[in-house]
């Protein structure tokens, strides 16, 4: 029971949950070889979200629920940032789900039962997202999600696929508008791709999304017209003017322009409807031309969106109602035990090759001991796959679990470096105590440094950090930097020219002087995700600030300890582990080595004007034309800070009727106080 759970346990898990759910996302959207199936996805994403509810002050900044897509990879396309973030979905499993998020929009926006909550349906493409922008008609411009704020330029790949218009028809249509949707290859075209690579002797794609998305992001766009793409629009981002005040309208407009949307997009009044269309589209699924995964449900009223607004990752006025998953049997053939970059033991089933809905998987990840021995799960047992959509399932059930035959013995000592291996109090996860003796932590800990998190020094790849390692020239992140003095070393050696050395070298200068918060990220300290390291870096300005409070927080200084933990998503964990990284003399050489090596800028992040930019806002009270969610929302939109309680660091109260001690104390540390219609004025004047 999640009641019994101790706050140590909740941590460590859902420390574990970020790690296991980044790699599923860095895996599915950048690298296009998902290892995770849909259902297992939702699953981690679910117990996610039910840690995060019962222990909010454990919410980590880097938490799944923040993060869209992954970084861009590395690859010959150029970046494109976009001007309007792509956001990813939430997602519903079951009825109960999909009317709490009814519930939630009527309270967000303090509607009463009685007020109709009309929303639009569509059916989910599992495809690859894009943007289109076009500037006077004419398309200028097409991007991919990528990690939601950075893309890649794929504008001449998709002047391939005949759904994309180049030139929008009418007399209506904006100055800019960006369209998005979703790049696609239907069921029949895949089929007929496939049985040309198999005549042909080359690479077999897994499913359409796989297929449609290796196409998309060519290098050379002649690859690209030769696979039969389709594209089916969604909804759109940065736009000069909105065609309509609704989302109906606005996609009955795209479609007048000549860009393809759902056939089956209709209008629901309420839950009743939005439930008997989604059961109407789960019976036409497997007729459908497409893949679906679900049924896509979005607030209607456009001024109702943009007081919904939007948290971490995904608008609040939208979901995503997902099919359940299939299933499938077969063997258990070995287990492998794989070694992380944080000594993790990751177990690794090798499955005797099986269709499940229509493809083939041959691994499965076991994910810790204590997983094993939950399912007793042993080589040779014939286990229940499941999938939700086209990716590797999970092991749902053990049909052979009652045989008379020895469990599996996970290993206590480290297969790649023969240190023990242990589980520390409170954790779920074997990790390697060798740490730096360890090469499999050594290796991937410099990998996830050159990462695209990262430093993203491209050229720089796993195998080439192996070989360097392997050669005594990779100790320590800093090392990197040193590599120009071995120029003359490294060419000559198998597969390295004049060229090929030189232009590593160039990318690794071009990264003297880093962004912060990717050389933060980079360092891999627990707990300290991407996101984690962006807001601790605008909380912080300089990384020598951030030492210095973390080691004061360290040492037993509330206050330090405070300032840290007032950072949205920042708790305990994420204080622990700053400081213990900080007291290891280890660390710090490291640390400090690297920091001679390169020079980050200070961390200044604009922030959208307002008188409030950079302060720190406190909400009391019961406020009467908004939600207390909506307020908090207003108040991040602006570039503040919303804290639950008010402190010395407090810089304004806005204070409705019933504000009781958090008034009094704003007016004994002499804070401003304002009530909501002075807050009202402020968002006015921001514009």
């Amino acid at each position: 029971m999640m009641t019994e759970m101790t706050e140590a346990a909740a941590a460590n898990e859902l420390m574990r949950l970020a790690r296991a759910i980044a790699r599923a996302n860095r895996r599915y959207h950048l690298e296009d070889a998902p290892e995770i199936s849909d259902a297992e996805y939702d699953a981690l994403v679910r117990r996610n979200d039910a840690l995060e509810a019962a222990f909010p002050q454990l919410i980590r900044a880097d938490s799944p629920s923040r993060q869209v897509g992954h970084e861009v990879s590395a690859s010959p396309l150029s970046k494109v940032t976009h001007e309007v973030r792509m956001m990813s979905l939430d997602n519903a499993f079951s009825d109960e789900e999909l009317g709490e998020f009814v519930a939630r929009v009527r309270r967000f926006l303090a509607l009463g039962e009685d007020v109709p909550v009309p929303m639009t349906a569509e059916d989910k493409i599992d495809g690859l997202s894009c943007s289109l922008r076009y500037e006077g008609g004419r398309l200028v411009r097409a991007a991919t999600r990528g990690d939601g704020q950075v893309g890649e330029d794929v504008t001449a790949n998709v002047a391939h696929i005949s759904d994309i218009a180049q030139m929008l028809s009418g007399d209506d249509v904006p100055d800019v508008f960006e369209i998005r949707g979703e790049v696609y290859m239907e069921r029949a075209a895949f089929a007929a791709l496939n049985a040309a690579q198999e005549a042909a002797g080359d690479k077999i794609f897994a499913n359409p999304r796989n297929a449609a998305a290796g196409a998309l992001r060519q290098k050379d766009a002649q690859v690209t017209a030769a696979r039969p793409l389709r594209f089916l629009a969604h909804g759109w981002g940065a736009a000069s003017a909105v065609p309509g005040v609704s989302q109906q309208a606005v996609m009955a407009r795209i479609a007048a322009w000549g860009v393809p949307v759902s056939a089956r997009l209709v209008r629901c009044g309420g839950l009743e409807d939005m439930l008997a269309h989604y059961r109407n589209i789960q019976v036409q699924r497997p007729d459908l031309p497409y893949e679906i995964d679900g049924v896509v449900y979005k607030v209607d009223s456009l001024d109702w969106q943009a007081r919904l607004g939007f948290v971490a990752k995904a608008p609040r006025w939208a979901i995503a109602r997902k099919f359940p998953a299939e299933r499938a049997e077969t063997l258990v053939e070995a287990i492998d035990i794989q070694v992380g970059r944080t000594g993790k033991l990751t177990p690794v089933g090798r499955l005797r090759p099986v269709l499940v809905g229509g493809v083939t998987v041959t691994n499965v990840t076991l994910h810790n001991r204590d997983e094993i021995g939950r399912l007793g799960v042993r080589v040779g047992d014939r286990v229940v796959l499941q999938r939700a959509g086209d990716v590797i399932p999970q092991v749902v059930e053990n049909l052979t679990r009652d045989e008379d035959r020895p469990a599996f013995a996970f290993p206590d000592h480290c297969p790649q470096c023969g240190s023990e291996a242990v589980a520390e109090e409170g954790e779920v996860d074997v990790r390697c105590t060798g740490g730096l003796i360890c090469p499999a932590q050594r290796t991937e800990r410099l990998k996830h440094f050159v990462s695209r998190g990262a430093l993203d020094i491209e050229g720089l790849g796993e195998k080439t950090i192996e070989e360097f390692f392997g050669l005594g020239w990779l100790e320590s992140p800093a090392d990197i930097f040193r590599l120009r003095a071995r120029r003359d070393e490294i060419v000559g050696r198998p597969g390295w020219q004049d060229k090929s050395v030189d232009n590593l070298l160039m990318a690794i200068e071009a990264k003297r002087a880093p962004d912060a918060a990717r050389l933060l990220f980079g360092l891999g300290i627990r707990h300290v995700g991407v996101v984690t390291a962006r807001d601790l870096c605008k909380r912080f300005v300089t990384l020598a600030a951030l030492r210095s409070v973390a080691e004061r927080a360290h040492q037993g200084d509330e206050d330090a300890r405070a300032e840290l933990t007032s950072i949205d998503g920042v708790g305990p964990a994420v204080v622990e582990a700053l400081g213990e990284f900080f007291h290891e003399a280890h660390n710090v050489a490291v640390w400090e080595d690297i920091l001679g090596q390169v020079t980050p800028p200070d961390y200044i992040v604009e922030t959208q004007a307002s008188e409030v930019a950079g302060k720190t806002v406190v909400f009391t009270g019961k406020l009467e034309t908004m939600s207390r969610d909506e307020a908090k929302a207003q108040a991040e939109r602006l570039g503040a800070r919303s804290a639950g309680s008010v402190s010395a660091k407090t810089d304004l109260v806005v204070a409705g009727p019933g504000a009781g001690s958090k008034l009094k104390q704003a007016a004994a540390l002499g804070i401003a106080v304002i009530d909501e219609a002075g807050w009202a004025e402020i968002v006015a004047r921001a514009g």
